[in-house]
Order: structure tokens, then C-alpha cells, then sequence
């Protein structure tokens, strides 16, 4: 059966319209801006190509977009009867890192493809979202037990737990993240949140305080080195030599900034990981407190999207996906600039959107995707 023209240019010119173009413009002005704060500060990192980094970030662009695209015209409801299915597919791909991935910065997360490594975790999240949302809509006439927050709590440890023992402290804090969105959207009781808080409060302590004391080692050593590198406000360690750079490198671009030229912090490589967790501290030695009070109030409006669709998606599965995707880049953007101002510890999650990376912004834009799709939906109806 052939398709006319016509009926392609409708079906294009109805794709167009039902976009959130708020949410399409705010994330291409923080993937362009992303693109160039990695130029800025990777410039001088390898000598004879400045380019390096840039021209690997504009090519994961493209899988990204891509993967934006794809899920835009996928109806996330088709997921909704495999929760079953989708945490066992997540779960066997993070075994298989512990099998054939390759360790980067510490963290054995990865697995090589040719010249390039994915991520396995952040692709993830998305399964995690739907995952969480699909249990929670078959028992959200139970949602105020306990039985349902531990049944979603343990659906939750597994793949954390995993990531965990990488170790990836950071990506793991992320799917917690992710259910503490759900329960929440789902109406769970405070008190289930109150006692959660109180148990992962007490892990913490113990992981980081007590069991160390006692010689039992349950995170890493660079680990502890961030938390304390916080503690002491940066300062004792290289996580602390890390975090004094980058309070540095903000409080010199003032008000308006140093530039590029200027930005000495970032030019003559004072500053590590300045392309990836540290590039918040960047933007505020280039533009200064104006341009990253800016780049706040872009992410600001990426999140109120992100409620606006989930508060009017048209199903309670939708709705709980959205606002799951919002805890998510919500979580990641507190934390990383947080960590970049000393009032968060140290624990590698990235700026979305802006940090240099491949999986981390493919994953980022197929959550763009979704909530696009589940906006699309809604205006549709």
C-alpha cells in the first residue's frame, strides 16, 4: 500500500505540533552550551589537538538525537506489561560488566565498543523508570502498605547493589533517586519515606564511619577521600584538591566572568575532570555568577516541563514515568553543582546535557524522548 506525500507532510506536521517546544529549545541550548564549555576546557588537554574531546562530544550527538527521535514517536506504554522482563534484561547487563567491562576513573561501568565505551547503567535509568512505574500502577491500590514500598524498594536494591560493587557510588545514589520519584508520585506515606530516610541515613554512617574504624572496607578509598575532601570543605586529599580548584575557579569569574582567555583555573588545567564532573566550575569562571545563574534557570525550566507533562500525562503510568524522569535530572543536577560549590560530596555524577560523555547524554536525551512522546500523547487526546 503506497503512502501519499500528503499524508507523510500530516503525519510530520502533527509530530511538530504535539512537541513541548519549551522543553525541545531549553535541552538544545544546554546540548550547545555543553559542546562549548568541553571546547573551553579541553583545549589544551592533548597537545596538537585541541579538538579532541569537542569532536567526540558532536559525535555523540548524533546516537543521542537519535535516540531523542526514537522515543518521541515510541508510545512508552507498550513497556508497561514487562516490568519482569525489562529488570531482567537490566540486571543481566550489568553482570555482564563485571564479565567483560573496562574500568575508567575507578569504576569497572563499562564495556568497549570499538574506540568508544557505553555505560550499561545510564541506559538503565530508563529501564528503571518504567520499571518502577509499571509495579507501581498494578498495586497503586495498595500503594499506602508496607508490602508495596519494599516490593519497589527491592526491585530498586538489585540493580543499585550492583552498581554499587563496581563501584559507581554516584549512579547508584541516582536509582534511589529514581524510586524515592515514584513512591512519591505514586502517594506512598510519609512515614515509609521518613523510615527509608533513617535506614539509608544509618548505611551511610556505617559504610563511611564505623566499619572503616573497625578495618572493614565497604567503599573504596577514593571514596572516602570525597566525603571527606566535603567534610573538610576541600582541603587534605586530592578529592579536596579537586574541590578547592573548583570553589577557586567560580569565585574568581565574579559577576560576569573571566572569558575564555581569562579562565586561568580552566586554560592551564588547575582544575581536573573540568570536562565532565567539575564543568559547572567552568561555566562559572567563564560567564560568572549572570551565566550560571542562567544555566540554573535553563535547568530550572527543564524540570518544570518535566512536572508540567507528568501532572498532565494521560494515563497514571505516564505520569509516574515523567515524574520519575524529573527525579532523575533532578537529582543529578542538584548533586553536581552542589559538589561543584562544596555543598554536596564528591561522587562523579555529571551535568546533564553539558558534561563531556557518550552514554550519559544518549541516556539523558532518550528521557527527553519519553517525556516528549507522553506530551505528544496527551495533546493528541
Amino acid at each position: 500500500m503506497r503512502v501519499s506525500r500528503g499524508a507523510t507532510g500530516a503525519g510530520v506536521r502533527a509530530f511538530l505540533a504535539g512537541l513541548d517546544w519549551v522543553l525541545v529549545v531549553v535541552t538544545g541550548l544546554l546540548l550547545v552550551l555543553g559542546v562549548f564549555m568541553i571546547k573551553t576546557s579541553t583545549a589544551h588537554s592533548i597537545a596538537g589537538n585541541p579538538g579532541y574531546f569537542e569532536t567526540r562530544q558532536i559525535i555523540f550527538l548524533i546516537p543521542a538525537i537519535a535516540a531523542c527521535l526514537a522515543f518521541a514517536l515510541f508510545d512508552i506504554r507498550r513497556l508497561q506489561p514487562y516490568p519482569r522482563v525489562l529488570l531482567g534484561g537490566l540486571l543481566g547487563a550489568l553482570l555482564v560488566v563485571f564479565a567483560v567491562g573496562v574500568t575508567v576513573r575507578g569504576a569497572n561501568a563499562w564495556i568497549s565498543v570499538g574506540p568508544f565505551q557505553l555505560q550499561p547503567s545510564e541506559f538503565g535509568k530508563i529501564a528503571l523508570v518504567c520499571i518502577l512505574a509499571a509495579i507501581a500502577v498494578e498495586r497503586i491500590g495498595e500503594i499506602d502498605r508496607w508490602r508495596t514500598t519494599l516490593t519497589l524498594a527491592a526491585v530498586t536494591a538489585g540493580p543499585a547493589l550492583l552498581i554499587f560493587l563496581e563501584p559507581d557510588l554516584g549512579m547508584a545514589l541516582i536509582y534511589i533517586a529514581i524510586l524515592a520519584g515514584v513512591l512519591f508520585i505514586a502517594g506512598t506515606p510519609w512515614k515509609h519515606f521518613a523510615v527509608g530516610g533513617v535506614l539509608i541515613a544509618t548505611a551511610v554512617v556505617m559504610a563511611f564511619g564505623v566499619l572503616p574504624s573497625m578495618g572493614i572496607h565497604v567503599v573504596k578509598g577514593y571514596q572516602l577521600q570525597r566525603i571527606t575532601a566535603f567534610v573538610n570543605g576541600g582541603s587534605g586529599n586530592t578529592a579536596g584538591y579537586q574541590l578547592a580548584q573548583s570553589k577557586t575557579a567560580i569565585g574568581s569569574g565574579g559577576a560576569f566572568g573571566k572569558g575564555v582567555a581569562g579562565a586561568t583555573q580552566t586554560v592551564y588545567n588547575f582544575l581536573p575532570e573540568d570536562h565532565t564532573d567539575f564543568i559547572f566550575a567552568v561555566v562559572g569562571e567563564v560567564f560568572g555568577f549572570v551565566g550560571a545563574a542562567l544555566v540554573v534557570l535553563m535547568f530550572g525550566i527543564l524540570l518544570w516541563r518535566a512536572l508540567r507533562i507528568s501532572a498532565q500525562a494521560a494515563t497514571q503510568f505516564e505520569q509516574i514515568v515523567a515524574a520519575g524522569i524529573c527525579a532523575m535530572f533532578g537529582f543529578e543536577i542538584v548533586v553536581n553543582i552542589g559538589m561543584n560549590v562544596g555543598l554536596a560530596p564528591i561522587t562523579g555524577i555529571p551535568l546533564p546535557f553539558v558534561s563531556y560523555g557518550g552514554s550519559h547524554i544518549v541516556a539523558d536525551m532518550a528521557a527527553v524522548g519519553v517525556l516528549l512522546s507522553i506530551h505528544r500523547r496527551r495533546m493528541a487526546i
